[in-house]
């Protein structure tokens, strides 16, 4: 299981040996060293929680390819642990060797947070795309495994398993606690090799690697390799203060940067996973961006700082409270915000239909409003949401057509305002489109409106999911569709995979 590598330039990895070196001037010899602490602490530690960390294993089936075979490999989720392993089998079949039906497997780790109910948690890419689930403790008993929920925005999955024998729970800890430079274990299942402690200290916190809109990360250099995703980050006193979840690697090597989730955000995503099986966020409706010196100062701020709302979603929460483009939101919830990525955490974190308080900057004064929070699940499912994310993609919910290699999505406002599409024109809004697929060989772009699925209009991303589906059960080779780019109109035949 290969931890989630953040999106950072390629480096060559050097292999050091280090250690610590002291050198005393005499003219700061009176300065007081403190001391490191013994190895023996860490052995107690260790020797206490390591029981509460397991290994997770999961298997997914592959089935041989159908005649004809592959003729693209199949396009899996970034960072899922079946990559490369499809990979191997995709190339195996292009040098005419296709293997037969079989299952391949990955490792992760995860640790017990509920004895009594069998609770676990780790990362939800360690489990992505799993047929089955199976934990190994840490006496080797293997425990069958369910998915109970995950949260992709976190990477934070929990499972729940049934043991005869008594399991052991880590504690909490309080990850707003944590210095920089506090001492940190990691343990987990690296490489494969099983239970794995590692040692070193908190680096920074608050670290933003755009790998999701709540990056919040604790940076360590304590060693996280391939397979410790979803492990424990344990502070000195044996509490837990992180999910170890990326690293800072092009290889999955461990180069002494690795990041862990919060268990103070953890926390309230898996309290929320247990009572729903999913989440629910809270939800404010607007676009923001940073406030900079220059904005401060042409609207009459003391300083940077606050959210600035750069745009209100139609009917959402915002705009029935009355905040328009160009408020500065400076709190929230009678918290400050200091930072623009500050507010988007606390609305998340937030019960959903809460009534708020908020208060703006407009027009060189304070004015206070108050918000009743929506959810943003909700919002995502009826496509109220449709900003372009960080992969140029829409985050509203999007309908995967793999026989095309196409992700539709409802044509809301907010795409006709993003994608400058006329009132005129109607239909669902290409939302993905798959490298190396068919639609891309065809020239079709996110943001292409789908009018005419073999000359039948269509409406929701469904209905033209089904029109193509209905098309490829009835053995036709390529699919007839009518698309709108902006002024232009054209027909595009797309042929359907085998």
């Amino acid at each position: 299981m290969k931890s989630r590598i953040s999106r950072f330039a390629k480096f060559t990895i050097i292999l050091t040996c280090f250690g610590f070196l002291t050198h005393i001037n005499p003219a700061i010899s009176d300065i007081p060293i403190t001391t490191v602490a013994p190895a023996q602490d860490f052995a107690n530690m260790a020797e206490k929680v390591i029981p509460t960390v397991v290994n997770i294993s999961t298997t997914m089936k592959i089935e041989s390819p159908s005649i004809g075979g592959f003729h693209t490999l199949p396009d899996l989720p970034s960072g899922s642990p079946f990559e490369e392993l499809f990979k191997h089998f995709y190339e195996q079949y292009q040098n005419g060797n296709p293997p037969t039906n079989k299952k391949v497997s990955s490792l992760g780790s995860g640790f017990v947070i509920d004895a009594t109910n069998g609770y676990i948690v780790t990362n939800s890419h360690v489990i992505r795309d799993a047929d089955e689930i199976k934990v190994i403790l840490n006496d080797n008993t293997t425990l069958d495994a369910v998915l109970v929920g995950t949260d992709e925005k976190t990477d934070i999955a929990l499972l729940k398993v049934k043991s005869d024998k008594p399991l052991v729970a880590a504690k909490w800890g309080d990850s707003d606690t944590a210095r920089i430079g506090s001492w940190v274990l990691a343990i987990g299942n690296p490489f494969g090799l099983g239970g794995t402690v590692t040692a070193g200290i908190v680096s920074a916190r608050h670290r933003d690697i755009n790998a999701g809109p709540y990056d919040e990360y604790i940076q360590t250099d304590a060693s996280i390799n391939r397979g410790n995703s979803g492990g424990p980050m344990f502070n000195i006193n044996g509490e837990v203060i992180g999910v170890n979840t990326a690293i800072f690697s092009p290889s999955g090597g461990s180069v002494g940067i690795g990041f862990a989730v919060p268990s103070n955000f953890a926390k309230g995503i898996i309290a929320q996973l247990i009572k729903y099986g999913k989440t629910k966020r809270g939800w404010l409706g607007v676009r923001i961006q940073k406030v900079t010196p220059e904005i401060a100062e042409s609207l009459g701020l003391d300083k940077a700082k606050g959210a600035m709302v750069s745009g209100v979603t139609e009917k959402g929460p915002a705009e029935k409270s009355g905040i328009k483009s160009g408020d500065i939101i400076l709190k929230f919830d009678g918290h400050s915000i200091d930072k623009m990525r500050q507010l988007p955490r606390m609305v998340a974190d937030t019960e959903v239909g809460k009534k708020v308080f908020l208060t703006l900057w407009r027009k060189g004064r304070k004015k206070t409003v108050t918000v009743n929070l929506g959810q943003l699940e909700k919002a995502e499912e009826t496509g109220m949401i449709a900003e372009k994310n960080k992969n140029g993609k829409t985050s509203s919910k999007v309908v995967a057509v793999e026989s095309i290699g196409l992700g539709l999505s409802p044509l809301t406002k907010q795409l006709r305002s993003l994608y400058k599409i006329s009132k005129e024109t109607s239909g669902v809004i290409i939302s993905e489109v798959k490298r190396d697929s068919v639609a891309a060989d065809k020239g079709l772009e996110i943001g292409d409106v789908i009018v005419e699925v073999d000359q039948h209009s269509v409406s929701t991303p469904k209905e033209a999911s089904d029109k193509i589906s209905a098309a490829q059960k009835a053995g036709r080779s390529s699919v007839l569709f009518f698309i709108a780019r902006g002024e232009d109109m054209r027909f595009v035949a797309l042929k359907l995979k085998k």
